[in-house]
């Protein structure tokens, strides 16, 4: 058997044991789907019971105050004029009635956003009423919509953000293939 194979033994509608060789990779991608299929599928269960569905993350509801890691966050966002992919741009400024919050400006549509913490560093900024979620990395930032299931705008950027990318093409980082064949320190 080949070393990437592995044998499941299954019973057949007779009742007897089968063998099956399965491809781990093939095995890998169907528990994958399984996996979606059945979120998928208590979703629409849910959906179907009339009872809500959360669409967004549950956390802080949207009018409570800002925490202290909120009100850093907010500290870091780049507001103003930024271009995106597609020739698109997008606006956000600073919400003069409540501090810490955001205004975000696409076409005519306007978006309320609070900062939310994470575990990784980025900013998110997020719109739970409409379900958008604002992500700003060093080298761009994104406006997904999370009810969709899909981006909005991708690739935005200020100029800090543009020399950032510039400076990630020119210097880029190990691939993770690198990494994982490095041989352990000593």
């Amino acid at each position: 058997m080949p070393s990437n194979a592995m044998q499941i033994s299954l019973l057949s509608a007779s009742g007897r044991p089968r063998a099956l060789r399965v491809s781990r990779s093939v095995l890998g991608l169907s528990l994958l789907a399984a996996l979606l299929a059945g979120g998928a599928l208590a979703t629409a269960h849910a959906q179907g019971s009339g009872r809500s569905v959360p669409t967004v993350q549950a956390g802080t509801p949207a009018d409570t105050p800002l925490s202290e890691r909120e009100r850093a966050t907010a500290a870091l966002v780049h507001v103003g004029s930024k271009s995106c992919a597609q020739g698109r741009s997008v606006r956000i400024e600073a919400d003069a009635q409540e501090p810490g919050f955001f205004r975000l400006s696409l076409d005519r549509q306007t978006y309320r956003l609070r900062p939310v913490e994470t575990s990784t560093g980025a900013i998110r900024l997020e719109d739970r009423a409409q379900g958008v979620v604002w992500l700003q990395l060093a080298n761009k930032s994104i406006l997904l919509n999370q009810r969709q299931g899909r981006r909005l705008l991708d690739d935005c950027a200020n100029a800090v953000q543009q020399a950032v990318a510039a400076a990630m093409q020119r210097n880029p980082g190990p691939s993770l293939f690198d990494v994982a064949q490095r041989p352990p320190a000593n």
